[in-house]
């Protein structure tokens, strides 16, 4: 009996071991240790993995798998690291979180915006012109590379700002705990990325005005358009530590309380899919 006992008790562990395996993990990415580390620590039963230059943090949250992803900053990086998570894990989700620069002026530093629209806000064409003509950046249009296999500079349907659409139920998550951020409000919009920080008012204002940017950031347009690929369901949700527009001076410690809004969008998540 006691044998018996035994084998059941380890056959009964070995099972739940199995189906935690068997779940798809939430792979949560953040660009920066600043904005990847905080929501590392409260993962459970952590195991650390690299690939490349990407480190994988893999745990539990209420006993669901959750990967938590530095992917390094930049679009190239998180393009990658996005496709080898993919690759290695299998994700029901991606969440790319962190800071972010307003574009919005109605926007304050602590308030997040979920990434209802992410759009890559460095994809342009130039105008035309010759030696000596000079450069007309507020001229220059989208370009968006997912139109056409061929050369975009031939595609007329090119020249339209490609925006990726956040998952309806990650929006829904994350809505049903905003109240539980304090620090600011939390709304709904589009983020701008790009490997360019913008810092000039009237630059940030023409993205705002022609491509309806609340913030922008280096990371989350790469993520989604890798992620619509897998067809692996995505969220962008970014803080604003500082918001030139509005004179809204720099935090760092906006990363950090980004990061605990996220946690609560996880637990959300979890729950429904459960």
């Amino acid at each position: 009996m006691f044998l018996l006992a035994l084998f059941s008790g380890c056959n009964a562990e070995t099972k739940g071991e199995s189906e935690k395996e068997a779940k798809q993990p939430i792979i949560v990415q953040g660009p920066m240790p600043i904005e990847a580390e905080k929501f590392a620590e409260k993962l459970k039963d952590v195991e650390e993995e690299q690939s490349g230059n990407f480190i994988f943090y893999k745990g539990t949250v209420d006993n669901y798998p959750v990967i938590v992803a530095k992917t390094g900053k930049g679009m190239e990086n998180t393009a990658a690291a996005t496709a080898v998570a993919i690759e290695k894990y299998n994700p029901a989700a991606i969440i790319n979180q962190g800071t972010s620069g307003g574009h919005d002026p109605d926007l304050q530093v602590y308030d997040i915006v979920l990434g209802e629209k992410v759009t890559n806000i460095g994809s342009l064409k130039t105008g035309d012109k010759e030696k000596g003509e000079g450069i007309s950046p507020k001229e220059w249009v989208p370009m968006d590379l997912m139109a056409s296999e061929g050369s975009a500079g031939e595609d007329p349907d090119a020249e339209n700002i490609r925006y990726f659409e956040g998952d309806e139920k990650l929006l829904k998550a994350a809505e049903a705990v905003k109240e539980i951020h304090k620090g600011g409000k939390v709304v709904k919009g589009t983020i701008g990325s790009a490997d360019v920080w913008n810092n000039e008012v009237d630059r940030i204002n023409w993205f705002h005005e022609n491509y309806g940017t609340s913030v922008e950031e280096m990371e989350g347009a790469a993520g989604a358009q890798i992620a619509e690929a897998y067809s692996v369901p995505y969220l962008g949700i970014r803080i604003l530590s500082n918001n030139k527009v509005n004179e809204g001076e720099y935090d760092p410690n906006t990363a950090e309380a980004n990061q605990k809004y996220v946690y609560e969008v996880v637990k959300e998540y979890i729950s429904s899919i459960e």
